[in-house]
């Protein structure tokens, strides 16, 4: 059990597991949930490898920043043995995209998003092209599922998905920016400097609020999520993650609900 909760730890649970969640929730939305359960599998173990390579290609700057929370750091994992597990997951992650619900077209951009996150953990993670691979992969998730119902995405979907990925982007540096510009990672929001990010993370926030609510309007979540996101330009550090979570929770909700009632369900 302890080296199964390592690779999990490696894998970043946290986001994994609520991007995993999200899509349960958006597939029972527009499938049901038998294909569900498949969907989000299929997401689940495109997240592992994309944590598990975000932790391979930091482990040098984690070992310098004593990062020991971190399994390779801690010598819970080898490298060896996280290669190891990426060449054994990815066969069957590409299995369970391509022959399951998805189908073999939304299956195949479903992979791309894989492939969009490994780019930006060996190359774009450092550039100024750093919010690139997020805006990409938060668009592709919902459009794609709704491409698995044999429908066109609406601009809205994409729209939206896109601002958080960008937001989520900005406010992951945030968290961690003292110790990633110290390592040189010189992504955009680095580049930028932390009080633009913040103004950048909390606007692309309210500019996915905004969206959403115009395509299933919830004045409370609008109103909420408007004072959160703002807040958080001046918030003190030890908050401000929270409050852009709170936001982007609240987007989700929005999210899940315009899905369902905007684009239905497809039954099989």
């Amino acid at each position: 059990m302890a080296k199964i909760r390592s690779y999990l730890i490696a894998s970043h649970f946290g986001p994994t597991a609520l991007v995993t969640a999200v899509t349960f929730l958006l597939a029972t939305q527009l499938w049901w949930e038998g294909p569900a359960y498949v969907i989000a599998l299929g997401i689940f173990l495109g997240q592992l490898i994309v944590g598990w390579t975000n932790d391979l290609y930091d482990f040098r700057d984690d070992l310098k920043n004593n990062r020991i929370y971190k399994p390779l750091v801690s010598g819970a994992l080898r490298p060896a043995e996280l290669k190891r597990a990426i060449f054994i997951v990815l066969p069957i992650a590409i299995i369970v995209n391509l022959i399951g619900p998805l189908g073999l077209k939304a299956g195949s951009i479903s992979i791309f998003g894989i492939g969009i996150g490994v780019a930006y953990n060996f190359y774009l993670k450092p550039t100024a092209f750093s919010p690139i691979p997020y805006a990409l992969a938060f668009a592709l998730l919902p459009a794609t599922l709704v491409i698995s119902t044999e429908r066109t995405p609406p601009l809205w979907i994409i729209w939206a998905g896109a601002l958080l990925g960008l937001s989520a982007h900005f406010a992951n540096v945030l968290k961690d920016f003292k110790e990633d510009k110290a390592g040189g990672i010189e992504s955009l929001p680095i580049r930028l400097g932390r009080i633009p990010s913040r103004l950048i993370a909390a606007t692309f926030l309210i500019a996915a609020t905004i969206v959403l609510n115009s395509a299933n309007a919830n004045t409370t979540i609008l109103v909420i999520g408007i004072i959160a996101a703002t807040l958080s330009i001046f918030a003190p550090r030890f908050i401000l993650f929270k409050l852009l979570m709170l936001v982007a929770l609240l987007d989700v909700v929005l999210l899940v609900n315009a899905a369902g009632e905007l684009i239905g369900s497809r039954t099989i």
